[in-house]
């Protein structure tokens, strides 16, 4: 299978070739503003889909979408690419797919709650560990039940629940306090406000559906607007951590393949690691480590190559360094990690070339035959044959007009669940408290006088007490709701491992 080309050698004059089959060894790409980064990763993207792999990415700045449409053909970009010595250059598209949280520049992209679990959920709801405790239980108690966390109003539901039961639910979970669930409740509002309310639903997205390869045996393109998410960093970052994730936690175990099932392309990286706890990032790192089995390789784009904890740059096989600037003591300290991290090479001063290149060119590392990485090479990144550029509201419209998943994701789904269940179970009891046998049942009792009032009380319960036939129901309840939770097993990050609900 031929290699990937990203450029050729300007000092030792070379073709600069990632292989296939060393793709799930994970890269980066790294540079300051402006020196080619996003093109770069267009390259690879197209690259990538032209083997016949899937690739997922997100549009921060609203430039990607370019890969849908086939470039200009402008002669500098011609004559770039026979010196660099691509001999097929034309201007194409890629097959696309797009994506949007928010529904507006691109498929929906939804989950569960449920399928969230707590632990990210925990991250983009940005509680302290003692509210993330209250939320562990939260979802405790609806797998107990057999309550399903769909959407926004389920989580509404369950969290006024656990307020309502607080006391018993805190002797049987351990201590629920009415401030914890009142700050949950503050951070759901905001997360809805946020835009959380289009995020969770159904139908949920389907891992097959960002695998695709299109009739020609390309790899479908997705592409996430992510212009107006990224402003919502937290929200961001959590999603395309929960899609590694559920990646990681259903495919299969598959080895080393000729070339990648999928690569996850995660921009504006340094997001992800932002004030993220060190028991997160160590799961992230073990993701990471473990993914590469399962056929996905991940790419990480930033500014600073030091964006990305040192545990998880270490198992970056594949490397593309722009020109970083050496302005400020942060800048200087990242040349100097950059630097490191290469295999050396003697005809490069690797720190001083870094703080020299120009826009299109990068240092180049990658993994070659039996994984050992090549010597760090100065160069000229090849062009990508879409747009470099942003794309017309017309454009998307057709592109999305001919995509294989419209039909699914663009129309919500709203299943009974919790918020349901609740409700319904509220109004019946309330229906019962109304009917005319429970009225005459009262009056009567309260003719009878005390005694037979103690004994009313003690079997339907008062305002402050449970009677009971309701203790009963609860145990009930409870033991037929811990036979369907036991069936529930949470992955690494906290998500439904083996299937969905």
């Amino acid at each position: 299978m031929d290699p990937i080309l990203l450029g050729k050698g300007i000092t030792d004059d070379i073709a600069v070739t990632l292989l296939p089959k060393l793709g799930n060894r994970h890269g980066l790409v790294a540079g300051a503003t402006g020196t080619g980064k996003t093109v770069t990763l267009m390259t690879l993207a197209e690259g990538f889909s032209r083997l016949g792999v899937p690739v997922f990415l997100a549009d921060v700045k609203g430039d990607v979408a370019g890969l849908a449409v086939p470039g200009t053909g402008a002669e500098n970009l011609l004559q770039r690419a026979a010196e660099i010595g691509v001999a097929d250059y034309a201007p194409a598209a890629s097959p696309t797919i797009f994506w949007d949280l928010y529904g507006k520049l691109g498929h929906p992209v939804r989950t569960t709650v449920s399928e969230m679990g707590p632990t990210l959920l925990s991250r983009i709801l940005e509680l302290n560990d003692t509210q993330a405790g209250v939320l562990d239980i939260v979802f405790k108690l609806a797998d107990d039940r057999g309550l399903l966390l769909l959407d926004m109003d389920d989580l509404r539901a369950l969290l006024g629940l656990v307020a309502e039961e607080r006391k018993d639910i805190s002797t049987e979970y351990g201590l629920v306090s009415a401030q914890s669930i009142a700050a949950i409740q503050r951070s759901v509002l905001r997360l809805a406000q946020d835009g959380g309310e289009n995020f969770f639903g159904e139908p949920a997205l389907e891992l097959a559906d960002i695998m695709r390869v299109n009739h020609d045996g390309r790899g479908m393109i997705g592409i996430l607007a992510a212009d107006q998410l990224v402003l919502k960093p937290k929200l961001y970052s959590t999603f395309l951590l929960w899609l590694l994730s559920e990646l990681f936690e259903q495919l299969p175990e598959v080895g080393d393949l000729d070339k990648p099932k999928l690569v996850f392309i995660f921009d504006e990286a340094h997001l992800l690691f932002d004030d993220a706890p060190a028991s997160l990032v160590q799961r992230i790192e073990q993701v990471v480590r473990l993914i590469r089995s399962k056929g996905v390789g991940v790419y990480f784009c930033s500014q600073f190559p030091d964006d990305v904890p040192g545990n998880i740059l270490g198992q970056l096989g594949n490397r593309v360094q722009h020109a970083l600037r050496a302005f400020t003591p942060r800048d200087q300290k990242a040349v100097k990690t950059a630097a490191e991290t290469f295999v050396p090479n003697p005809k490069l001063d690797v720190a001083k070339v870094l703080s020299q290149l120009g826009t299109g060119e990068a240092l180049v590392s990658t993994l070659q035959d039996k994984g050992v990485p090549m010597p760090v090479q100065q160069t000229m990144i090849a062009p990508p044959r879409c747009r470099m550029g942003p794309i017309t509201e017309a454009e998307r419209a057709q592109v999305r007009a001919g995509s294989p998943v419209g039909s699914r994701y663009d129309t919500a789904i709203n299943r009974e669940s919790a918020a349901e269940l609740l409700a319904q179970r509220a109004q019946k009891s309330v229906e019962q408290a109304q009917t005319p046998a429970a009225r005459s049942r009262e009056q009567d009792e309260a003719q009878e006088g005390g005694f037979g009032q103690a004994i009313k009380d003690a079997i339907f319960g008062t305002k402050r007490r449970q009677g009971m036939i309701e203790t009963m129901a609860k145990q009930t309840t409870r033991t037929v709701g811990t036979k369907l939770g036991n069936q529930i097993v949470r992955g690494i990050l906290g998500g439904i491992f083996g299937g969905k609900r």
